[in-house]
């Protein structure tokens, strides 16, 4: 066979490579395909960014973000590291009050890096953007091989407290021999590099671990027609998230009449990866009540926004918006009170 390129490993796909082959070796993959119907919720989207600065406009990421973040408030169990010993057959699941969300992205050259998005659980959508642009900012001021080598190597001490000797010499050859060796900065550029303030550039804190990932897989090609199926989980999560491009799809809904049709509605899918050892399928069932909660009633997603919700009348957006499904399950309510009335009445 006539190659036609051959690319040594950098220490970017050495810590995806190993991280992912972890996964698949140690945890038992559990996958679940959500496919919400969001086109109230798009609509609502679209309103929330009417009339904003271009620099104040929401990005569906970080609506999406945090969508999820209040899916993990109402299930507390997805957002967990998970410790077990399979020869003593011991374990430890430790939940977190702090969502930490790692999540991986595209960098100005084209590599993917996954950075650690900190405590997201009590952030307006406002605070979230102004977070990831300070991110975009300070990632200009980097260099990926230095602050995934100050990772690997904290990883590596982590290793030998825990007596992984062998793999402490197997990552040191690896690493710092032959045509694999890692290139990092050195003498008088490692000198400037770290005379930039922690506050201007990435640090080993931004990439570390999280409390859960998440992959936006939809924004890589906005015009996928397919779902995510399967995906790793990082050990020790206990949880990954996938989420898809918006797609219309024929969808069963009950029109005004209360009869079912088929009509053509924007669908967008995620999957649910979960650890079988921490979760059973159960347990996941809060966050996707959640979600479906706020698909029915998006109008909430107004109250994410900087003021919250005392500087929101959402009985106005409802009513301005007479396809929304708040607005539908509103009616049905007083149809259903009107219909209790009148049998009363006739009583």
């Amino acid at each position: 066979m006539k190659r036609t390129n051959t690319t040594h490993f950098g220490i970017q796909r050495k810590i995806v490579a190993n991280m992912t082959t972890e996964s698949w070796v140690n945890i038992p993959h559990v996958t679940y395909n959500y496919e919400p119907d969001v086109t109230e919720f798009m609509l609502e989207y679209k309103r929330l960014n009417n009339n904003c600065a271009a620099d104040e406009k929401i990005t569906f990421n970080t609506l999406m973000l945090r969508l999820i973040v209040e899916g993990l408030k109402a299930d507390p169990a997805m957002n967990a590291h998970i410790k077990f010993h399979r020869k003593l057959v011991r374990g430890t699941i430790h939940t977190f009050e702090d969502i930490n969300i790692s999540m991986p992205m595209v960098l100005p050259n084209g590599e993917m890096m996954t950075i650690n998005l900190h405590n997201f659980e009590n952030k307006t959508l406002d605070e979230m953007t102004e977070y990831i642009a300070d991110v975009n900012r300070r990632i200009e001021n980097t260099d990926l091989n230095e602050v995934m080598m100050e990772v690997s190597l904290d990883n590596t001490i982590t290793g030998l407290k825990h007596g992984k000797f062998k793999q402490t010499i197997y990552r040191l050859i690896g690493s710092k021999t032959g045509k694999h060796r890692v290139k990092t900065l050195s003498g008088k550029a490692k000198k400037e590099y770290y005379e930039i303030p922690e506050g201007d550039r990435l640090t080993k804190s931004d990439i570390e671990q999280g409390t859960i990932t998440v992959s936006n897989i939809g924004s890589t090609y906005r015009q996928q027609r397919g779902a995510t199926c399967l995906l790793e989980i990082v050990p020790p999560q206990v949880c990954a998230i996938a989420v898809g491009a918006v797609q219309d799809k024929p969808v069963v809904i009950v029109n005004d009449d209360g009869e079912k049709e088929i009509a053509i509605r924007q669908v967008m899918p995620l999957c649910i990866a979960f650890d079988h050892r921490a979760l059973d399928f159960g347990e996941i069932v809060p966050f996707i009540k959640r979600l479906d909660e706020v698909f029915e009633a998006p109008e909430i997603i107004h109250t994410w926004k900087k003021g919250g919700a005392e500087s929101v009348d959402i009985e106005s957006i409802k009513h301005e918006n007479p396809n929304s499904k708040t607005q539908n399950i509103i009616q049905k309510v007083l149809n259903k009170n009107k219909r209790q009335v009148a049998k009363t009445i006739c009583l």
